[in-house]
């Protein structure tokens, strides 16, 4: 279970505070660059996450989503401000009473899972984006502990459905972002 000493919408706003500025610092150049998400470019993941933030906020509100078409976010010149604005509702959405509480999506997941899955995205492509552009990214510990327990209970499944890699070997000095970089299947120290 997900550490629940935090609300969700606390943690995603923690994380939507730290992604606002990796996400407005990524020039146009930038774009073509690849990620340690090896099926994403820069553009392609900066439009999935983009995809994950909206509907996530349709989840939150036990409405149905829509993955089955990725939108190009990045077509209009103010996407950097657009994102921004998105994560906010994101927050807000998972803010919503009821929110973290039942079933939501097509699976019927609880929804503080599927909650997580979006402060994960929120997390860890970050951390892709930070790095295909050549820039740290460290995220807020609490936001780490919230995840941890939720990642490391769903990376099997994840695995199985080619979601998360294979889960990579660290050494005993990493820390807990590493090592749960590493459970999605992400070297943190081939990026570095």
């Amino acid at each position: 279970m997900t550490n629940q000493a935090y609300p969700l919408s606390e943690l995603l706003g923690t994380a939507a505070a730290q992604a606002a500025p990796v996400v407005r610092g990524i020039a146009d150049e930038d774009l073509g660059a690849p990620t340690p998400c090896a099926e994403y470019d820069v553009r392609d993941l900066l439009n999935h996450l983009f995809h994950v933030v909206v509907n996530f906020q349709a989840l939150a509100a036990k409405q149905p989503s829509d993955f089955s078409v990725t939108p190009d976010y990045l077509r209009d010149a103010d996407w950097r401000t657009r994102f921004e604005t998105e994560t906010g509702k994101l927050v807000e959405a998972w803010a919503a009473p009821g929110a973290e509480e039942g079933t939501t999506g097509a699976m019927n997941m609880p929804a503080r899972t599927v909650g997580s899955m979006a402060l994960l995205d929120l997390t860890v492509h970050i951390w892709d984006l930070a790095r295909a552009t050549g820039r740290s990214f460290e995220p807020d510990p609490a936001v780490v502990e919230g995840l941890a327990e939720e990642v490391d209970r769903m990376a099997p499944t994840a695995r199985k459905m080619y979601v998360f890699g294979e889960a990579v070997e660290l050494p005993e000095d990493a820390s807990p972002f590493e090592r749960l970089l590493a459970t999605t299947g992400r070297d943190p120290r081939a990026w570095a």
